[in-house]
């Protein structure tokens, strides 16, 4: 099977599923050849709005096609997305509660050429902060499919989180998608992986290695970042008594924050958090090269087990 980016199997989902859903309306920032809603735009004319360069302005007008009965799926960079139109999503989205869904795409490192301007790494804890808002994080093709009908028939916000780059599978079968569930997608005994997105399939790699050096790890997809997995995330907490946390995504206020403020609250665990440190990312050659000068490699995943694992021996 062809390897395709997200951006690209959530375009062609997009447009498939509004096919059958005639509420469904895109807009984009006159971005639509990079997130690829130009696949919707080019179905569905009349039912497309190019707002132009203005992200404040994208979201305002999603926000009124939303009150008048549509279903509206707003397209742009997840930098400025997240960052430019932030105002008008805390007041005219999350705290207005309007069913708008905001597709974030070139998120975490996956723009790695255009810079830290560009590079979306505090996404997920801006919106994981705001009231009712859901917040999703597809990590391969089939999830994306999956998840697009889910999203739509959700009354309310939701934050989908998508990279620039080519999706690896990680799912066998076509899974089936629930908001505030995880996915089990290896069992172990000795350590728990938690990723999301382009992080599952390094996460699924770093339990390949891990077992080569007789160490048994769990590796468990966290798609929904708002709400979470609570009883999944204590759960495996409970089986292996070690956790780390993968994420394209600073370590402050992501998916590593959320599992620690879990288990910190209910189940103290020791905790290995493996993300982008309090710094920003400069450019690179290629998206995984990028990622990996910032401590998102496999090494860096299993040598997280292996400290979290010494850690809970000496408990």
């Amino acid at each position: 099977m062809a390897v395709i980016s997200q951006r690209e199997a959530f375009g062609l989902a997009l447009r498939d599923y509004g096919a059958q859903a005639e509420e469904i309306v895109v807009l984009d920032a006159d971005t639509s050849c990079s997130t690829m809603s130009s696949y919707f735009a080019e179905a569905f004319p009349e039912r497309f709005i190019n707002v132009g360069i203005a992200e404040p302005c994208l979201v305002d007008v999603a926000v009124g096609m939303a009150l008048g009965g549509f279903t509206p799926f707003v397209n742009a960079f997840s930098a400025l997305l997240s960052l430019r139109a932030l105002e008008q999503i805390r007041t005219c989205v999350a705290y207005a509660n309007t069913n708008v869904k905001l597709a974030a795409s070139y998120a975490g490192l996956s723009d790695y050429k255009d810079g830290p301007t560009h590079h979306s790494i505090m996404d997920i804890g801006i919106m994981r902060m705001m009231p009712g808002m859901t917040v999703i994080v597809p990590a391969d093709e089939a999830e994306i499919k999956a998840w697009v009908p889910v999203i739509a028939d959700h009354q309310g916000p939701v934050f989908l989180r998508l990279s620039r780059t080519g999706t690896k599978p990680v799912h066998a079968a076509p899974p089936k998608v629930e908001i505030g569930k995880g996915f089990r997608l290896k069992h172990g005994s000795d350590v728990s992986i938690f990723g999301a997105g382009m992080m599952v399939h390094r996460c699924l790699q770093a339990a390949d290695a891990l077992a080569q050096a007789g160490i048994d790890a769990a590796v468990i997809n966290l798609p929904c970042i708002k709400p979470i997995d609570e009883a999944l995330i204590l759960e495996t907490a409970a089986e292996t008594g070690a956790i780390v946390t993968a994420e394209e995504h600073s370590i402050l206020g992501g998916l590593g924050g959320a599992v620690a403020e879990v288990l910190g609250s209910q189940c103290p665990t020791p905790l290995e958090r493996v993300g982008i440190r309090d710094a920003f990312a400069k450019t690179g050659p290629d998206p995984e090269t990028l990622m990996d000068a910032c401590g998102l490699s496999v090494q860096d995943i299993t040598q997280a087990c292996q400290a979290v694992i010494q850690r809970k021996s000496k408990d």
